[in-house]
């Protein structure tokens, strides 16, 4: 378990701004890379159909972690002590990833009865009907404190205005969080959650979602992309959820020609001057169905306050 840990507040406006992705992730992508990258979809769900796509399905699958994560945090009552987070990010439906896979996964999180379940952004891959494959999965999750998204990268290259993808989660009970915030009340005690929107695609606005925050009560950011970290490290967000970087997906001898994160945020667990970062896995894949020395991740996190 790691540390209790109480971030200092700092004001908004002396933060860092967080460098933006350089290269093709930082550019709207054109027709001819649009056209390459629907290629590559189409040719995964061909080979999905075959023998050896099978195969690298059930390898995925089985790889597949589902950690469990104890954090502690040092704002925060007895009454939010022990809440239960499922983070699922980048699942990249449509890309390796059927109804019927998400249905398995969705499964797997609702044996452990979270409080509270996050969709962490990049839930499709090129395609907004790929975000109707998630319907009969959402319906297995139940949690008490509600289910909550925000949008990654590849939401925006399926569709820039987001009505599909923003709709089809509606109308599954799903909320989405494009920097505002709410707060949950758990035995008593509040916890602001707060989103942002992506860094890469859109235009996160973080003094739009802490807007209503109070002082004492901690607050969980969700931003797809885990760099704005060093924002909201600054004002003191208590914890931040992301994902984005599918810790690298291909990693060989420590390397990746990924290029996901400016700031060496990977994997896992991150702290600056008091403020977390827990930045998963993802569950999917993205162009190429396959993981190496970077399995996929679904963090089952469990809050710890002031018992």
């Amino acid at each position: 378990m790691k540390m209790k840990l109480r971030p200092l507040r700092r004001p908004l406006e002396g933060r860092p701004r967080t460098p933006l992705p350089r290269g093709l992730l930082g550019r709207p992508k054109g027709v001819l890379r649009r056209h390459w990258e629907r290629l590559l979809v189409r040719l995964n769900q061909t080979l999905y159909a075959l023998a050896p796509g099978r195969w690298l399905r059930r390898r995925l699958e089985r790889g597949l972690q589902f950690n469990e994560v104890e954090l502690r945090l040092g704002r925060g009552g007895p009454g939010l002590h022990g809440l239960s987070i499922a983070y699922i990010s980048d699942l990249h439906a449509g890309c390796f990833m059927t109804e019927m896979d998400l249905c398995r996964i969705f499964e797997r999180v609702a044996r452990y009865e979270p409080e509270l379940v996050c969709l962490g952004g990049d839930l499709i891959e090129q395609h907004p009907e790929h975000v109707l494959l998630l319907g009969k999965a959402l319906s297995l999750l139940q949690p008490s404190l509600g289910i909550f998204a925000v949008p990654g990268n590849h939401e925006y290259d399926a569709e820039p205005e987001l009505g599909l993808w923003r709709s089809a989660l509606e109308e599954r009970g799903v909320e989405i969080l494009i920097n505002e915030g709410r707060r949950l009340t758990r035995n008593g005690e509040s916890l602001w959650l707060a989103g942002v929107d992506d860094l890469t695609r859109g235009t996160p606005d973080l003094g739009a979602a802490l807007a209503g925050a109070q002082e004492q009560e901690p607050v969980l950011l969700l931003s797809h992309h885990p760099d704005f970290f060093c924002e909201s490290a600054y004002v003191g967000v208590d914890l931040t959820l992301s994902g984005h970087t599918h810790a690298g997906q291909i990693t060989l001898f420590g390397h990746t020609p990924m290029r996901h994160t400016l700031l060496g945020y990977w994997r896992g667990w991150f702290e600056v001057d008091g403020a977390q970062l827990y930045v998963g896995s993802g569950a999917g894949t993205t162009r190429l169905p396959i993981r190496i020395h970077a399995p996929g991740e679904v963090p089952l996190i469990r809050l710890f306050t002031e018992a």
